[in-house]
């Protein structure tokens, strides 16, 4: 199979467009797998043995502040260390999925099970490993344009 790359500035970053002649229809669903396990590794701080781990991006839950570092939750409920600044993961993060809910958490959206209105004009975020975080009103805007 030969493969031509071309640049294209009128679609979105993160997204891809592929060009098959109508006979390759059947592959589709192989190039997008593979596409698609060409995933964004972070690098992280094992907090039990101080070593440097590689996670995948997509199984991050959430990314929480904890002073000058932050505390990477994956979907398993295995935490780690991020030596960097909230603001400086949220700049480096190039995922459409993260969204920045309150001065302290970056939540992942696809973990999202439900969300509610609260008092003092908040919404209540429950995620998929039972944990639930609040947005504050300052990000209310950026989180439903997320999930929109």
């Amino acid at each position: 199979m030969k493969v031509i790359f071309e640049e294209n500035t009128a679609i979105e970053k993160r997204v891809v467009k592929v060009i098959t002649h109508p006979e390759e229809r059947s592959k589709w669903d192989r190039i997008e797998k593979a596409i698609g396990q060409s995933e964004t590794q972070l690098m992280v701080i094992h907090a039990k043995n101080n070593r440097n781990v590689q996670i995948q991006l997509s199984s991050v839950v959430a990314i929480e502040s904890e002073d000058r570092m932050c505390c990477v939750r994956v979907i398993t409920g295995e935490r780690y260390l991020l030596n960097k600044r909230l603001k400086f993961v949220e700049e480096d993060l190039d995922d459409v999925h993260f969204v920045k809910i309150n001065n302290q958490t970056i939540i992942n959206t696809r973990y999202i099970t439900a969300f509610s209105a609260t008092d003092h004009a908040r919404i209540k975020v429950d995620l998929s490993d039972s944990s639930s975080y609040f947005v504050s009103r300052f990000y209310i805007k950026n989180f439903r344009g997320k999930l929109s």
